[in-house]
């Protein structure tokens, strides 16, 4: 390839307040009956003035502080200027210049480290809905969402691939789940991704690799799934470098993601900072902070995420692959130890992670003590067979063959994919490091 991919993300993530960020109507919005959750400050009407949500702005700074930003002693709000139906007032609550935090990195498994650029607040617009009524194209506008808190993540331009990006977009869900300040379901749209794609001349014999940023970006809207956003990146790459070779470079722009066909569409001229007209928000005062308030947010976050999985692999004897999959939601994992503790040394923590991981229970409906009685129930039930073990895993290869392919193409992360899947047939009766080595053993030899 004579051209290297040049990715940034932005990632909105929104917070599990229990108010909006500049009133005091409801953020619990997600399938209520549309305007319902509505006053005259999330709808814009004349002399209705925001008061910042103390809860939502050191949620923030927490993920800031996880992700190892700066925080600015200074900061303040700013208004950010366009039309569009969702947005009531003709503007956004948002940050430019003074966000809460910035300069932050987080490390990929390769070691490779991405650069954050800022973590910054604004506030969610509306939601359109685009229908058919009598026979007419409508859109109806809902502002129950608008004035939710939101968070934006923005990274540098680190990435090279869309394998990097999913596994950074990863641990970033993970992350703010271990923190409790989001629930990150994509579906509901409480995560939203945006990649910024572009593409430069690698370097060649006769010349130094080029460190300068592309004359162009295009950014990618509000995607819902990893496995989207990857589709988005890989199709942008494609045609990026398609017309880049008639000689053409491709316009800034934003484009959307268009599920059926895996591709994107152009939506809109990219905006640069200028057509929003930022200016500093009249209404609410500029934050000034003392050292001693952030090392006090600091002293509050959780346990490390990293740190945490080496805890739980030496302290109760678990694989790196259940530890992994026990702290990537921070109520699972307080389920967890509660329920090792319940369990009074009657049962093992790899009997109880077993349970928890492959049995898929329902931690709101099944106590500690009801699943340390489930497990002594079990034990007497016999593992599987190698042969039966052989049978499932040939069976799940079978029904997932472009995993083998992904796999061939150097796609490893797909093997924790097959381990859940043949963990799921096997209903809990054999482990997960041995379905990893007998897998492996497999697609090594070409899945056969």
């Amino acid at each position: 390839m004579k051209y290297e991919p040049v990715i940034g993300l932005e990632v909105h993530v929104e917070l599990k307040t229990k108010s909006k960020m500049f009133c005091g109507c409801s953020a619990s919005y997600f399938g209520k009956e549309p305007n319902t959750h509505t006053c005259p400050v999330c709808l814009g009407l004349p002399g209705a003035l925001p008061y910042p949500n103390k809860k939502a702005i050191e949620w923030c700074i927490k993920i800031g502080l996880a992700l190892n930003c700066e925080i600015p002693l200074s900061s303040k709000f700013d208004r950010k200027n366009y039309f569009y139906p969702d947005l009531p007032k003709g503007y956004q609550i948002s940050q430019y210049d003074e966000p809460f935090c910035k300069n932050g990195r987080i490390k990929l498994s390769n070691g490779k480290k991405i650069g954050i650029r800022r973590v910054h607040m604004e506030e969610d617009t509306g939601k359109l809905t685009h229908a058919t009524i009598d026979g007419e194209k409508v859109s109806l506008i809902d502002f129950n969402r608008s004035g939710v808190p939101l968070v934006e993540i923005v990274t540098e331009p680190d990435f090279n691939n869309s394998s990097e990006v999913i596994e950074y977009l990863k641990k970033l869900q993970q992350l703010v789940r271990h923190l409790d300040v989001s629930n990150a379901d994509m579906e509901k749209g409480d995560m939203r991704l945006e990649p910024n794609i572009s593409l430069r001349e690698l370097k060649t014999q006769n010349s130094k690799l080029k460190t300068e940023l592309p004359k162009y970006k295009v950014e990618v809207k509000n995607i819902n799934s990893f496995k989207f956003v990857g589709k988005a990146i890989d199709f942008e790459l494609k045609r990026q470098e398609e017309i880049l070779e008639s000689g053409k470079i491709p316009p800034q722009e934003t484009r959307g993601f268009v599920e059926n066909s895996n591709s994107t569409v152009s939506q809109r001229t990219k905006e640069e900072a200028s057509d929003y007209r930022y200016f500093p928000e009249p209404d609410i005062p500029p934050f000034v902070w003392t050292k001693e308030y952030v090392d006090t947010l600091r002293k509050d976050l959780p346990e490390d995420l990293s740190e945490k999985v080496k805890r739980y692999i030496k302290d109760y004897k678990i694989t790196p692959y259940d530890a992994e999959i026990l702290t990537r939601d921070s109520a699972v994992s307080e389920y967890f130890e509660n329920s090792v503790k319940a369990s009074g040394n009657k049962v093992s923590p790899k009997q109880i992670a077993n349970l928890i991981i492959n049995k898929k229970i329902d931690i709101d409906k099944v106590s500690s003590e009801e699943l340390i009685n489930q497990i002594i129930s079990l034990q007497g039930q016999q593992l599987i067979t190698d042969e039966e073990l052989e049978k499932i895993i040939e069976k799940v290869l079978e029904e997932n063959k472009k995993a083998i392919e992904d796999f061939k193409k150097g796609k490893e992360g797909v093997i924790m994919f097959l381990i859940g899947q043949v963990l799921r047939e096997a209903k809990g009766r054999t482990t997960a490091d041995k379905v990893k080595a007998s897998l492996l053993a497999k697609l090594k030899n070409g899945g056969n």
